[in-house]
């Protein structure tokens, strides 16, 4: 099962600079959610068009849209970006929202595949959501870290 740490920097070569810490952004002494499983590209492109109301297709051209940072030659783990719209509409929503979003959201194929229920979705965007919210305090980015 994969390992989807999401966590914040200041720019994108901080978040590749934890490809050197060997054990990810925990590791790093950076604001990490750690999740498994949770598509940086696919999953997530999803939510962004459920939670800003445009198309999957849309969401996924945005920039920063699950672009590959790190080296695509690398072994082992790599860092993808995610985009500054979802990390507005993560800070920006309330708990009220934030549920609301949790069952489209889990009842997409990727989520369902790996058996995310509303409720386990629902903890996974407040998590996401207070990373937004502090990332956007400190003026950073949302990043995945993701290895197997």
């Amino acid at each position: 099962m994969p390992l989807c740490d999401y966590f914040s920097a200041a720019d994108d070569q901080g978040a590749v600079a934890v490809l050197q810490t060997g054990g990810g952004p925990g590791q790093a002494d950076l604001d990490v959610v750690f999740l498994e499983n949770i598509d940086p590209v696919v999953a997530i492109a999803r939510l962004e068009a459920i939670m800003t109301g445009c198309s999957f297709e849309e969401a996924g051209e945005r920039p920063r849209s699950g672009e590959l940072l790190s080296d695509p030659e690398r072994d082992g783990a790599f860092v993808v970006s995610v985009t500054d719209t979802l990390t507005a509409a993560l800070a920006s929503a309330t708990q009220d929202d934030l549920v609301r979003f949790a069952e489209p959201w889990s009842m997409t194929d990727e989520l369902q595949q790996i058996g995310i229920s509303v409720e386990v979705a629902a903890g996974v965007l407040e998590a996401l959501a207070g990373l937004a919210q502090r990332a956007q305090a400190s003026d950073r980015r949302l990043y995945c870290w993701w290895a197997l």
